[in-house]
């Protein structure tokens, strides 16, 4: 079953998408490059260091103008376990998900779920039209 399917529909295809881009710990220019190019083809002001942290910022919709700034935090990074026997090359591929209808996983090594879901998450809402709100920074 595909992801994004499941509803929220752009919450689980930005983490179809997140999954499929090599993310461990200490590896992280291409997740980096992804939320900097989602941040520009979005027109959203944006800063990137030099150890991949990435700040979002989108503005406050008009009816919440002056209002406090609602930060949005999550991680791009994941901690890369496999089991035994399972041949990847976490530098360089994605995962290999899959959904059984009630629990999402990664066949054969951890999924970092914790991680993209919160960027899924935090990318769908800066992605939003509808939704009227604060002053958006999403740091990742």
């Amino acid at each position: 079953m595909k992801l994004s399917t499941l509803k929220p529909e752009k919450v689980f295809g930005y983490f179809e998408q997140i999954c499929s881009i090599p993310h461990g710990s200490y590896n992280t220019d291409k997740i980096a490059d992804y939320v900097v190019n989602f941040a520009k083809e979005h027109n959203l002001e944006y800063s990137r260091d030099e150890h991949n942290n990435v700040i979002i910022k989108k503005d406050a919709t008009e009816d919440y103008n002056g209002g406090n700034t609602v930060i949005i935090q999550g991680h791009l990074d994941m901690m890369c376990a496999k089991e035994e026997g399972t041949d990847i090359d976490f530098d360089n591929e994605g995962l290999d998900i899959d959904c059984d209808g009630e629990y999402i996983f990664a066949k054969g090594t951890t999924l970092g779920g914790d991680d993209g879901i919160a960027v899924a998450m935090a990318l769908a809402i800066l992605d939003s039209d509808t939704i009227t709100h604060a002053e958006y920074s999403a740091v990742k």
